[in-house]
């Protein structure tokens, strides 16, 4: 449990930083950053090789840490990048906040609060209200599809898997990870269920703008790269962590 100032203060624990990747995403990016600096000044935003206005707008904010990629990587890399890096400025754990505007910096306090409520040892994800009006029918079944592989993979059953809006604990998940797209945010929770990391959801809001969301997400090539990387974990749940989970609990009971 971490002890922290009362958000009156708009201030967050300090071990605590708010990593936000972004690519792109010039139009929004701005809102998202005052947002989340009126609660703390923890800042580390990897710019993805994005070709917009981002350099120019982050420029105007020398109190953060600002990580400038030459080319492109994917998601998944500046997330391993930003989680390097935090680590290095001595942060315990990340509050990764999507830059495309779909998140509210308001909802901070609630992976804050989760957080002192719990012993540590949490890896928190923000739920989505995926029944409401404007939420794209593909973004829906991607995540009935994650829930299904993820309870599959770890036995825990969540209600959503694919909220880029998180709370990492950097010291206890894997300190290696693969993955370089978006797969890598399912990569990172089935791994961390496995090391005994409780996995969690706490709720959100979000915010569907078409006018303004520009996504990333290419729906061939993304689902194919997650396809494959559940069906390795199904595997490695199926030759390995089942097994061992199961000798584990053969133990407890002195069988």
């Amino acid at each position: 449990m971490i002890n922290s100032p009362s958000f009156s203060q708009s201030i967050i624990p300090t071990a605590v930083c708010v990593l936000i990747p972004t690519y792109n995403n010039a139009k929004t990016l701005k809102r998202v950053l005052d947002g989340v600096l009126a609660y703390t000044t923890q800042v580390i935003v990897v710019n993805d090789g994005s070709t917009d206005a981002t350099a120019e707008i982050l420029a105007n904010y020398p109190s953060i840490t600002v990580l400038h990629l030459e080319k492109n990587s994917g998601k998944g890399k500046a997330l391993r990048i930003g989680f390097d890096t935090a680590r290095k400025q001595g942060f315990q754990y990340a509050i990764t906040i999507d830059s495309d505007g779909q998140h509210f910096p308001d909802d901070i306090p609630t992976f804050i609060d989760a957080l002192n409520q719990s012993d540590g040892n949490i890896l928190l994800i923000g739920e989505r209200q995926m029944g409401q009006a404007g939420i794209p029918k593909k973004s829906s079944f991607g995540n009935k599809f994650s829930n299904f592989w993820f309870w599959f993979e770890t036995g825990i059953k969540l209600a959503d898997t694919q909220s880029g809006y998180r709370l990492y604990p950097l010291d206890r998940i894997p300190k290696k990870l693969y993955t370089n797209k978006f797969e890598l945010e399912i990569e990172v929770i089935v791994r961390s269920a496995w090391k005994d990391i409780v996995v969690k959801n706490v709720p959100i809001k979000i915010l569907y703008d078409p006018t303004e969301r520009v996504s990333h997400f290419r729906p061939f090539k993304d689902f194919t790269r997650i396809s494959i990387l559940n069906t390795f974990l199904v595997l490695i749940s199926l030759l390995y962590i089942f097994p061992r989970n199961a000798f584990r609990s053969f133990k407890k009971k002195k069988l």
